[in-house]
């Protein structure tokens, strides 16, 4: 089947497309600029065109032969986004209809019956009844929260919690809410390709868990081991003073968090399952709310550690980040970078990083190193006496004074992860690359995620001395590279 994506470049389109893919359709993806796709894990198994869905004429191009369109766009930044969303959603129905399309898939938002809605989701209630109307058959599928790294409404949600171990807590915070894992999400859409022709409605789609929004948080902090936070309640903290309170405390766009925080005076709960008469729940059932969190958190780790992410197929990894993700998404991260030319080999100075540590030191101030492994015996922690087992080689799991050996490619990467105490997780990557002419370039790169309002801090209390610490590192690793014999 060929399927149109619009919205390819945003959360769930980018990570619907490889879905399609894994299903043998043929995918054709729609960007006003087609460069961010440039680097996605599936970007040579797609055909993508520019063109925008309030371009009538590349619409229709983009549409030829195709039987799915996919509408996955909507405009919460725009100043007017309901207009604006209004005329994208007609435009793309009488496209769809004078192209012969089979179906139109729209992701909305569940609409609560018997109140009045807020903008956001008076808005994509009406681009649904749009599609309905279209002349197309239509799934037009109605979620909540949806639970993913990326996900603005989970963002707002990870920041927060992190970030306020003590927390305001208005009256909407206490309304029930049906979130649901974006991998469920995800095999919704994929599956709603294949309805029969006669299906032209809405499906409210949530996971298995209904909770409020102040049970999400204080569940969210017990997965991600934060203490749990304190409830401070108040009856006053409107929508509108709640989205100026997001806005200092996370980096999620006011004009994101603002329609999206007004959505929440409503409750969010599905009103039918009939979905599941087409599409049956997987083998294990839906994913429930704590493992949905457990899983976009390991991946948001991984991801921001490992240096070859791109190796992903994405399909069976969807709370992985892309690079289209916008740079607020993904939690808190804190890097420490440094590179340097060498002018020994990548050889010669791939001795010394994998010689680092132990007696051969770590390059820089030593005083330093030293009271932060006297600190962490303090503390309970390890400290530097463990040292290392072998002075000159490396292997996957040695320990290396308060670091662990997370991942060594020889010749090229080293990974330590800390096993320091520390309010948060630790890495340190070394790498050497070679150049041209013989020598070689150094790359160095710390990478830290603070853990509650505590790992803040920490990161902050520290960075003073980065540059005699990280940066001493860094020059005097060269300079023992070009000096084989030179120990620090």
């Amino acid at each position: 089947m060929r399927c149109l994506v619009t919205g390819a470049t945003g959360y769930i389109g980018g990570r619907l497309v490889p879905h399609l893919l894994e299903r043998g359709h043929t995918v054709r993806c729609l960007a006003r600029d087609p460069a961010k796709l440039r680097d996605v894990p599936w970007a040579g198994r797609v055909e993508t065109v520019r063109g925008d869905v309030l371009d009538e004429d590349g619409l229709r191009a983009a549409m030829r032969d195709v039987d799915v369109v996919y509408y996955l766009v909507h405009s919460l930044q725009a100043r007017r986004f309901a207009g604006v969303d209004r005329r994208a959603a007609l435009i793309t129905a009488q496209a769809a209809r004078e192209a012969g399309v089979r179906r139109i898939v729209y992701l909305g938002g569940l609409r609560p019956d018997g109140e009045e809605l807020s903008d956001h989701l008076a808005s994509r209630t009406e681009v649904g009844e749009i599609f309905l109307r279209s002349g197309v058959p239509a799934a037009v599928l109605r979620a909540a929260v949806i639970l993913g790294s990326g996900s603005a409404s989970f963002e707002m949600l990870r920041y927060l919690t992190e970030r306020l171990p003590v927390m305001v807590v208005p009256k909407w915070a206490h309304n029930r809410v049906q979130p649901i894992a974006v991998r469920d999400v995800l095999r919704y859409l994929a599956e709603s390709a294949d309805l029969p022709e006669e299906v032209n409605r809405t499906f409210d789609i949530g996971g298995p868990d209904v909770l409020t929004y102040l049970d999400m948080m204080r569940r969210y902090a017990a997965v991600a081991g934060l203490p749990r936070r304190a409830m401070l309640p108040v009856p006053v903290l409107t929508p509108r003073l709640s989205s100026h309170w997001v806005n200092l405390v996370t980096p999620v766009p006011k004009a994101i968090a603002r329609p999206l925080i007004d959505s929440l005076v409503h409750e969010m709960v599905c009103g039918e399952r009939d979905i599941e008469k087409y599409v049956p729940d997987p083998d294990g059932g839906l994913l429930r709310y704590d493992a949905a969190v457990r899983y976009a958190l390991a991946k948001v780790r991984d991801a921001q550690v490992e240096t070859r992410w791109s190796n992903a197929t994405q399909a069976d990894a969807p709370a992985d980040p892309l690079p289209t993700d916008p740079e607020w998404s993904g939690g808190s991260s804190y890097t420490d970078v440094r590179t340097a030319d060498c002018a020994a080999s990548a050889d010669d100075l791939w001795r010394v990083i994998e010689g680092v540590g132990g007696t051969n030191g770590w390059y820089s101030f030593p005083l330093a190193w030293a009271v932060r492994g006297w600190l962490d015996r303090l503390s309970g922690g390890v400290g530097l006496r463990r040292g290392r087992r072998d002075q000159e080689r490396l292997n996957l799991g040695d320990a290396v004074d308060f670091w662990r050996v997370e991942q060594i490619d020889r010749g090229s990467l080293l990974l330590l992860r800390a096993e320091m105490k520390v309010p948060g997780g630790a890495w340190l990557e070394l790498r050497a690359e070679p150049a041209a002419d013989g020598t070689s370039r150094y790359h160095q790169r710390a990478v830290f995620l603070p853990k509650g309002l505590a790992g803040h801090v920490y990161w902050h209390a520290i960075a003073p001395f980065h540059g005699i610490v990280f940066g001493g590192m860094a020059r005097n690793i060269v300079e023992a590279a070009a000096q084989p014999q030179t120990r620090p």
